[in-house]
């Protein structure tokens, strides 16, 4: 029954769709979209939590539709109702923040008809139970989401936005299709169900593995193949911005998850080095890409690339502990990694809600031109500040928690029997540690920049609150940071079912301990309670401010900010973006970036102005994307001949090609 309520939710969603194609240019679509959105994803969400929490069976469902010998297969097991539940929780919250942020938007009938149909595109593939409904759906979202990303096509940034995602996209859905290919073998087993029967050999696993994590990289960010993601997720409105960079991006995890853990048979033991490589790496280099931004969106984009590396840091000591039988340190790494999942999904919306409050009130993205906007935003400020917090992994919050189990399943690698994990994990043990550092500091900036200090340009000084609607949808996932910080242990036992499906074992049950502690193996190992940990925060922060206001001085006395003698500081005086990041620049701008700082001193006694240029190079775009365009270009100029042959040139080219295939036929063993 549950199968059967999502499925007509996307339904309804589709007819939604059509309606804003014909109604869009009214004035209530706005309203009317959004509003159905909302509705049909909040039905959805309520039927899937039922499965989720175990009041439903496994439902699977065959519909005459797609290959005609085929039709398509839909099942809601407990992974796919997880990833269904981010989906239908992210566009909830995206629907009622588009009610209020949809109104400012020029041109409405580029967004609305594309909105839910990218919600049903990203549905549809966690519902998906054969390979030809998965890759069409996948290639359903990729494409209403690029939809998306060029609402606003005539910026020459998002054209090269645009076309830069769509190739992306193409690349990994071609690396999928190969996957599945090879998973269904030469009898065409295209349903889930055939493929996990196949059993596949172990040279054939290992090579769905690199498209898979090829493939599905591609669509999360992994670095090398991240370059469309900020630049994709700037360009989109901030909603779409929110469920790309939230809800999106872990679609493409739970393809990795899909096939790697449940289609692909039994993992190798080189399988999780190659994750974990990767994971660390993408960790590490998101957070350092972001600290270089000072577009607020870019930086948040690129904060997303961190984020998915350290999820895919969890699912590699999953594969890891798996393949030597340690069921449940793997457990807790795969619980890790999928609670981070949601937990990224929640702040990661929350804080590009915020960016787009912010770009609505001000017109600008660019942190450098704002400043000063705690006193003309205060809430907007406040839910921004929860946002940062959480993705700093401070506690109590709920970004602390799944980067804390992930620690602890750190912690348990010494008992790998592998020399080269007992290597690598302290590595990555030690990348994720920094990673988590930078991204303290870097959301320092952020925030500090954006909100703080005095307003640098006039835009600013005439900023309002932004509407009861974005408001509402912003406090609820501030709400749920918070909630999923301190209550983390209901939020732990809600994914014993994937583990124990995936892993064949889950973490202890956490709702019995004592305080709603969560404890990842045994209390005497290590234990976390998140509600203590509030009840202490609320507790000290209340009698501070009570020792400050009521038992210090009440003499106050104000007085303009001193500055070196200057009576009224200017804004241009402040610390920007750029001079925050400049410690961490010329630590690791020099190898990552290849930083180069280009100094202009006037002579003593001139008036002109001092500049410092600082010129930084993406290495990898440099490396791999640039040659990879020009190997392009040149076998494109030299195939341009092929459009001028005669008739019986072109003849005689399609005699020869259909020759060599049959000659390839008739050697293949």
């Amino acid at each position: 029954m549950t199968l059967w309520i999502t499925l007509s939710c996307t339904a309804i969603l589709l007819l939604v769709a059509v309606f804003a194609v014909a109604a869009g240019r009214e004035a209530a679509a706005t309203y009317v979209v959004y509003g159905l959105c909302a509705l049909a994803a909040l039905t959805s969400l309520l039927a899937t939590l039922q499965h989720l929490l175990g009041l439903a069976p496994p439902a699977i469902v065959t519909l005459p539709l797609g290959i005609p010998w085929l039709g398509a297969h839909f099942r809601l097991d407990a992974l796919s109702a997880f990833f269904l539940a981010v989906v239908d929780l992210g566009a909830v919250t995206a629907s009622i923040f588009a009610m209020g942020y949809g109104r400012h938007e020029e041109a409405p009938l580029r967004v609305l008809p594309f909105f839910p149909a990218f919600l049903v595109g990203m549905s549809l593939v966690v519902l998906a139970d054969d390979a030809f409904t998965f890759l069409l759906s996948w290639e359903f979202m990729s494409l209403t989401s690029w939809a998306l990303v060029m609402s606003h096509h005539r910026l020459q940034e998002n054209i090269r936005a645009g076309y830069i995602y769509l190739v992306m996209a193409s690349f990994g859905t071609l690396m999928l299709l190969l996957a599945f290919g090879l998973l269904a073998g030469p009898e065409g087993h295209y349903t889930f169900a055939q493929i996990r029967a196949a059993h596949p050999t172990a040279g054939l696993a290992a090579l769905v593995l690199i498209l898979a994590l090829t493939g599905a990289g591609s669509k999360a960010g992994l670095v090398p193949l991240h370059v469309w993601l900020p630049l994709a997720h700037p360009a989109a409105p901030s909603h779409v911005s929110a469920l790309m960079s939230g809800v999106m991006t872990k679609i493409a995890v739970y393809g990795f998850v899909r096939i790697v853990f449940d289609l692909a048979g039994e993992p190798a033991w080189w399988w999780s080095m190659v994750v974990l490589a990767v994971g660390g790496f993408t960790a590490v280099m998101g957070v350092l890409y972001a600290l270089m931004q000072h577009d607020l969106k870019r930086l948040l984009a690129y904060h997303t690339v961190e984020n998915i590396g350290i999820i895919f840091i969890g699912l590699g000591l999953a594969l890891a502990f798996k393949t030597y039988g340690m069921a449940t340190a793997s457990a807790l790494a795969l619980t890790a990694g999928l609670l981070h999942v949601f937990n990224h999904s929640v702040f990661k919306s929350l804080l590009f809600f915020g960016a787009g409050a912010v770009l609505t009130a001000t017109g600008e993205r660019d942190m450098e031109h704002l400043g000063g906007l705690i006193h003309r935003m205060p809430q907007t400020a406040f839910v921004f500040l929860v946002g940062c917090a959480a993705i700093s992994a401070l506690p109590p919050l709920n970004g602390f928690v799944s980067e804390w189990l992930t620690f602890q399943a750190i912690l348990l690698s010494p008992q790998l029997p592998a020399w080269g994990l007992k290597l690598l994990v302290p590595t990555v043990g030690a990348l994720l540690a920094l990673s988590a550092a930078l991204a303290a500091a870097c959301f320092v900036k952020a925030f500090g920049v954006t909100f703080l200090g005095r307003a640098r340009t006039s835009a600013v000084q005439c900023a309002t609150e932004i509407d009861r609607f974005s408001l509402a949808a912003m406090y609820f996932f501030a709400a749920l940071c918070l909630v999923a910080g301190v209550l983390p242990g209901l939020f732990i036992d809600a994914l014993a079912p994937i583990s124990d499906a995936l892993v064949g074992a889950s973490m202890p049950s956490q709702i019995g301990t004592q305080w709603l502690s969560i404890v990842p193996i045994m209390a005497s190992r290590s234990s976390y309670d998140g509600l203590l940990v509030f009840l202490f925060m609320v507790l000290s922060g209340t009698f501070s401010a009570f020792a400050i206001h009521r038992l210090a001085s009440d003499r106050l006395r104000r007085a303009p900010a001193w500055d070196c003698g200057y009576p009224d500081a200017s804004p241009a005086t402040q610390y920007t973006a750029g001079s925050f990041a400049q410690p961490i620049r010329r630590v690791f701008g020099t190898v990552v970036f290849r930083a180069r700082e280009h100094v202009d001193m006037p002579a003593p006694g001139s008036m002109q102005p001092a500049r410092l240029v600082v010129d930084l190079r993406d290495l990898i775009w440099d490396a791999l994307y640039v040659p990879i365009a020009l190997a392009v270009g040149y076998a494109a100029d030299r195939l341009n001949r092929l459009q001028f042959l005669t008739i019986r040139q072109f003849l005689s080219l399609v005699f020869a090609a259909l020759v060599i295939l049959l000659l390839v036929l008739a050697i293949w063993p």
